[in-house]
């Protein structure tokens, strides 16, 4: 089982936490794209890439319970976050048609917004944040925003 490391600042405990948003979404378009489990993910993101150095930059630590949480609702609840994911997508645009980093996005805000009590606008803005990470120069984020935004409405209407 994994566990938080006690004794950090608040301020750790959140970057850990985004990074742990960032490796799920993350994770999960691995899965999708070479149909991997998501025990054999889940291990390789834990053991090999929280905290470690790639090409000379030390990638973040993540929080592993939010992480673990993540992946497994993320895949649990897949059938039901998508569904409403298509409802807040233009007819045209079902979720098996739009770009697969975008789909794990959803899946993993998805997670957060149906499974945890994390406020629905801090899952926002947070996964807006992973959305700027992968693609920094579009219009993806304001998309994220607007799609994220209509989830949380359904799944947590008593938030607004």
């Amino acid at each position: 089982m994994t566990t938080r490391p006690k004794g950090l600042s608040h301020e750790e405990k959140r970057q850990m936490r985004s990074a742990a948003r960032l490796y799920a979404v993350q994770a999960l378009f691995q899965m999708e794209a070479a149909g991997q489990s998501a025990d054999k993910v889940r291990r390789e993101f834990i053991d090999h890439r929280f905290g470690q150095e790639v090409a000379g930059q030390d990638l973040a630590d993540g929080d592993p319970v939010l992480f673990t949480r993540l992946l497994d609702e993320a895949v649990t609840w897949q059938a039901s976050i998508d569904q409403m994911t298509d409802r807040a997508l233009v007819v045209k645009w079902p979720i098996d048609r739009i770009d697969p980093t975008l789909r794990a996005l959803f899946r993993a805000a998805g997670a957060e917004m149906l499974r945890t009590e994390t406020p629905p606008k801090v899952v926002i803005n947070e996964f807006v944040d992973v959305a700027r990470a992968f693609f920094p120069e579009g219009r993806e984020p304001r998309f994220v925003n607007a799609v994220l935004d209509h989830m949380a409405r359904e799944a947590r209407p008593e938030a607004f």
